[in-house]
């Protein structure tokens, strides 16, 4: 869970080829080091094939360098707006099985947002 600095000083999560004020990748920042406050959640009930239902979701706020850096992705348990999180490896995001693509096809693992 890597986050991009760019030569104007900004900082992006996910990274892009170029910043949002037009400049170009200097660093990767390591979220994975990092806590979190949620910002906002929800609970989805209809998720997609191989998605675990109930899905919890936040999107989370890391300072970096005194500034804001956001992230949206799935919880490990229940969250509360305010409520500290860190982020934590998982193998598996979604069943591969499950799918239309072939599993070899793409990345499965990734990370969820866990209350500290």
């Amino acid at each position: 869970m890597k986050a991009t600095k760019y030569d104007d000083g900004t900082i992006t999560y996910p990274g892009h080829p170029v910043g949002p004020k037009g400049g170009a990748p200097v660093e990767e920042i390591d979220l994975t080091e990092l806590t979190a406050e949620v910002v906002t959640w929800t609970t989805s009930t209809a998720t997609p094939p191989g998605v675990r239902a109930p899905n919890h979701l936040a999107i989370v706020e890391f300072e970096v360098e005194a500034q804001p850096v956001r992230a949206l992705g799935q919880c490990t348990e229940p969250v509360e707006i305010g409520q500290t999180v860190r982020p934590v490896y998982v193998e598996e995001l979604r069943d591969p099985d499950a799918g239309i693509r072939e599993p070899e096809s793409q990345e499965w693992d990734g990370y969820r947002f866990e209350p500290v």
